[in-house]
């Protein structure tokens, strides 16, 4: 006899299959959820994935600006947001009006957009970056000053590795700056073999102790080619999940209990029943953002 969960599961293959759907669960979002989706990772990462495959309809469980994203790259699929009110903090931290202001006080600047953005910010933006490729991105264009939006913690990163003037956008994310570097020295004194990977959304004190600075695809990449054995890890709890299932035989610990998103966690699987029974969940970007967001996503990979 099967378990509820069980049977819920099977609803969500059997709709999935049904809708011609693919799910895509960002890296933070719930064990369960993680398990049941297509594709695990980054956000930019899930929605380039998605948008090569044949799939009508993509189902992406994480919050509103990586739905866009999804829909910026694939405008001729449905794009559904299991909880179209998971939102990023972050992300709105910047307007499209406060980019155009910024413009006018800096006219030589290059704008460069993290990709926890609105799309609307993304069209008022030269080209986007992620966690990862930032320092790349920054470093590639002959412009001496970057206006970085809208993450302080990792424009200060990108500026400790460029000659630019970076121009700091005045955002963060309210889960990574409940790290600090005292919560991590415990665990450190507790494992002391033991590898701490950080987020570059930290604050720069925490990531002066860092082994390895990474997004969470990088982390992964990271823990599974490293010799240690026990790894701290300096984002959201949610990666832990994806960690343990990626090497079984290492040990993950976070440094805080704080490190929880809780617009990731408002998706759970039966939101995820719920948006593919009623398609009603469905994110879309207004054409002409969408163009010039996508230009400057294109930018963006012309470069990494």
């Amino acid at each position: 006899m099967k378990s509820d969960r069980e049977e819920l599961r099977a609803e969500i293959e059997a709709l999935k299959k049904e809708r011609d759907a693919i799910i895509l669960a960002h890296n933070y979002q719930r064990p369960e959820v993680q398990d049941i989706a297509d594709y695990t990772g980054d956000s930019l990462e899930l929605s380039r994935t998605a948008a090569q495959t044949n799939a009508k309809v993509i189902l992406f469980c994480g919050v509103q600006f990586m739905a866009e994203t999804a829909a910026i790259l694939s405008p001729d699929k449905t794009v559904l947001l299991p909880v179209k009110e998971a939102g990023c903090p972050l992300a709105d931290m910047a307007t499209p009006e406060q980019l155009r202001r910024a413009r006018e006080e800096h006219p030589d600047a290059v704008i460069v957009s993290y990709v926890n953005t609105t799309a609307a910010v993304k069209a008022e933006s030269d080209l986007c970056c992620t966690s990862a490729n930032a320092v790349q991105v920054v470093n590639s264009l002959k412009a001496g000053e970057i206006i970085f939006v809208p993450d302080r913690n990792l424009g200060r990163y990108v500026a400790r590795n460029s000659d630019k003037e970076i121009i700091l956008w005045q955002g963060w994310c309210p889960t990574h700056i409940t790290l600090y570097a005292a919560d991590v020295l415990k665990p450190r004194r507790e494992y002391p073999h033991a590898c701490f990977m950080a987020h570059p959304e930290c604050f720069p004190e925490v990531l002066e102790l860092a082994d390895e600075i990474a997004s969470t695809s990088g982390m992964l990449a990271y823990a599974s080619h490293s010799e240690a054995d026990q790894f701290i890890v300096g984002t959201e709890m949610g990666l832990i999940h994806g960690l343990q299932k990626q090497n079984p035989g290492r040990e993950f610990y976070s440094p805080t209990e704080y490190l929880i998103c809780p617009t990731m966690k408002m998706t759970t699987l039966e939101r995820v029943r719920l948006a593919l029974e009623t398609m009603e969940s469905v994110v879309t970007v207004p054409e002409e953002i969408r163009v010039k967001a996508r230009k400057a996503l294109d930018a963006m990979l012309a470069v990494s």
